[in-house]
């Protein structure tokens, strides 16, 4: 065994996990998912069903990651960052996994803290997104985003460095 599980969290059958992953206090992950090598799952991160978690991810603290979304390489998403996967979800009338939309988070992205990544979407890659935006469209690769619905409001690189800013107004 290659990686680290902390004694307090579950890890259903059919899961694999790659070489030097770690997966810290009250994690679940779920029948199906995937983990890559290399990747750091903070305390209550929930993986769900099928997910599939590409390679040197970052999954910080109070997280869950639902049925029809992948991360490719090397993403960091921030603490209490939110996935969606029904549009629509009604309680008494579930339609069911076949019906969920997929979300991509595209290799070396970042989401911020509390940010909202509505399901359907791709962020594209280093993108960036910051804290407590709201995702309700394909994000394009190196932009910066931000704000209630998230917007386009500059460029970054592929260390995160902010290399253009919109003017405001």
């Amino acid at each position: 065994m290659g990686y680290f599980i902390h004694e307090s969290s579950y890890i259903d059958e059919n899961v694999v996990i790659g070489d030097n992953s770690k997966i810290w206090h009250f994690c679940h992950v779920q029948g199906g998912a995937r983990i890559g090598d290399n990747c750091s799952l903070g305390q209550n991160v929930n993986i769900s069903n099928n997910v599939v978690i590409g390679n040197g991810v970052k999954i910080q603290n109070n997280v869950s990651v639902y049925e029809g979304v992948t991360i490719e390489n090397n993403v960091f998403l921030g603490p209490s960052c939110v996935f969606t996967n029904d549009l629509t979800p009604r309680a008494l009338y579930p339609k069911g996994h076949d019906s969920y939309k997929k979300t991509t988070i595209e290799e070396g992205a970042s989401i911020g803290a509390n940010a909202t990544i509505v399901c359907g979407h791709r962020i594209g890659k280093y993108a960036l997104v910051a804290a407590g935006a709201v995702v309700t469209k394909d994000v394009p690769e190196y932009s910066l985003v931000a704000g209630i619905p998230a917007k386009v409001i500059g460029r970054v690189d592929k260390y995160g460095n902010i290399i253009s800013k919109k003017k405001d107004g």
